[in-house]
């Protein structure tokens, strides 16, 4: 009895069957890359994640940075901006550092992150002048960045919540800073799981910024953060 010669496989379905592997195998990769980048970031500035009481007790710090989020039409800030708030005010007044640094997004007429960050700095009764605001902070990159370049920052504390430190962090370090941070997660908030996720994915995006330092946006003529943060209101601004 014989037996059936095997229809040897057509050459296209050969063709999608090698494609097919390889770009599993590059997922593959990358995906692993991802992992690895996300888990050597947090590595690498994980124990500069403090709590008020420790950072109270560094020294000569220059600023405790505030990083922007999203402001209200009204110019009420989004609850995690008024989380960061709260915890910067909470670390002026424990003596972390003389100054507050807010940055955020002033790209645009209408819409102004850094003057509603100093109002509620101010109504707390933290002096105009111990107050800077840097309207040019578009990312977490750029707002290292001019922190350093503009501002003239070398050891800071970074204030935002636990997810996004690290990334903040990571960023400061790798542009000469010095730079510690406390959490201001006070609560759940709503798209956390989706946050999370597009950190990973700007963890390693701003890996490579750290590796090539492009200029941000804006740069422009150096105001020392220990000078007077009334330099840096606009004309807008209605701060004594």
């Amino acid at each position: 009895m014989s037996k059936k010669k095997k229809k040897p496989m057509k050459k296209w379905l050969k063709t999608l069957l090698r494609i097919g592997c390889i770009l599993l195998c590059v997922a593959v990769v990358g995906v692993g890359s991802l992992f690895g980048v996300n888990a050597m970031v947090k590595g690498t500035v994980d124990e500069n994640i403090l709590t008020v009481e420790e950072a109270a007790k560094l020294q000569d710090v220059d600023c405790i940075l505030v990083l922007g989020c999203r402001v209200y039409e009204d110019g009420v800030p989004s609850d995690m901006l008024d989380d960061r708030l709260r915890r910067s005010v909470e670390l002026y007044e424990a003596g972390a550092a003389p100054k507050l640094l807010m940055s955020g997004d002033h790209g645009r007429d209408g819409y102004d992150e850094v003057d509603a960050m100093k109002t509620y700095a101010v109504e707390a009764g933290i002096p105009s002048e111990n107050v800077f605001m840097d309207h040019a902070g578009f990312s977490t990159y750029e707002s290292m960045y001019r922190a350093k370049e503009i501002f003239q920052a070398k050891k800071i504390i970074i204030v935002t919540q636990q997810y996004h430190l690290y990334r903040a962090m990571y960023i400061a370090e790798q542009l000469g800073m010095e730079a510690y941070g406390v959490s201001a997660s006070y609560r759940n908030y709503r798209g956390q799981d989706a946050m999370d996720t597009r950190e990973v994915l700007a963890r390693a995006k701003d890996v490579v910024n750290c590796i090539f330092k492009p200029e941000p946006t804006y740069l422009g003529e150096t105001i020392p953060i220990w000078g007077d943060g009334n330099q840096t209101n606009d004309e807008n601004s209605d701060f004594d």
